[in-house]
């Protein structure tokens, strides 16, 4: 039986991990590089964990399978998406927007959509977050093309997607962790692979210097959303979720005092505003 406390205690911890593996895809540089190292990892994690879970445990459920295979492709949207938003913009602006916009997504769904009704605290917490975004995107003036807000906003709504989809499919087969396995397996080749035919003949250069940073941030991202799966199957969903925000202040303050980008004072009060938002909406609702 597992502790819902240490469950949560270990999601807490792996917000940190979200926020350091995007700090190392921003400061790769070279967003075809980051993709595929981190497809790498992915894939060979995948692999070895589907091949030992599958053993031990058995497949995940039939019915978990679409869930699966849907959520393995909208990441290799996500990261495509990520990494090109932060090749446009800084992490301190681009994380925040990108992470914030998926609980709004959630929430407009359930909303118009299912019908579902919110209490006042998860209106509240909706309109703080709404708030902060809006702050954040504008508050250099009107976004310009080429920002990369407009692929930040993208980014999360692909996050909304692909977090639905698995929790609801990790709930459908009886143990959570071939379910993720079989995500990484098909996620990470996918990745890998079309980032390998983005760069061309030219790949082995170009990857060349950034093999440990990316191999690191790859591990990170597969520890960080794996535990979060695997976490939704003993833990309240919108509970897990709200922790997970947590990762913006991460995000921020490793943008400011490590890859030394710089803040306004109202950014820096919207980022607060948003992530404080976004734990009220999740718990409020």
């Amino acid at each position: 039986m597992t502790n819902s406390s240490t469950v949560l205690l270990v999601v807490l911890a792996t917000a940190a991990l979200h926020a350091v593996w995007n700090a190392v895809a921003k400061s790769i540089g070279d967003r075809w590089v980051a993709t595929f190292l981190f497809g790498s990892v992915i894939a060979v994690t995948g692999a070895v964990g589907a091949v030992i879970t599958t053993a031990t445990l058995g497949l995940p459920d039939p019915a978990s399978w679409p869930f699966l295979v849907l959520s393995a492709v909208l990441q290799c949207v996500y990261m495509v998406l990520l990494t090109r938003a932060y090749s446009l913009g800084q992490m301190s602006r681009l994380y925040p927007i990108a992470r914030g916009t998926s609980p709004v997504v959630v929430t407009a769904v359930a909303v118009l959509l299912l019908h579902e009704r919110l209490p006042a605290p998860a209106w509240l917490g909706l309109a703080l977050l709404v708030f902060a975004l809006a702050t954040l995107a504008l508050s250099r003036g009107v976004p310009r093309a080429g920002s990369g807000l407009g692929l930040a906003l993208l980014t999360g709504f692909a996050i909304a997607a692909y977090t639905l989809l698995d929790g609801v499919g990790v709930r459908m087969t009886a143990e959570p962790l071939p379910y993720i396995s079989w995500m990484f397996a098909v996620h990470g080749p996918l990745l890998a692979g079309l980032s390998a035919w983005q760069m061309g003949s030219g790949r082995r250069e170009r990857v060349r210097g950034n093999v440990r940073m990316g191999l690191f941030g790859g591990l990170m991202s597969v520890t960080s959303y794996g535990i979060a799966v695997w976490a939704q199957a003993y833990a309240p969903l919108a509970l897990v979720a709200a922790i997970r925000e947590t990762s913006v202040v991460w995000g921020v303050l490793i943008a400011r005092f490590i890859l030394g980008e710089h803040l306004w004072r109202r950014e820096i009060v919207a980022i607060v505003l948003a992530a404080g938002g976004a734990v009220l909406l999740q718990l409020g609702g």
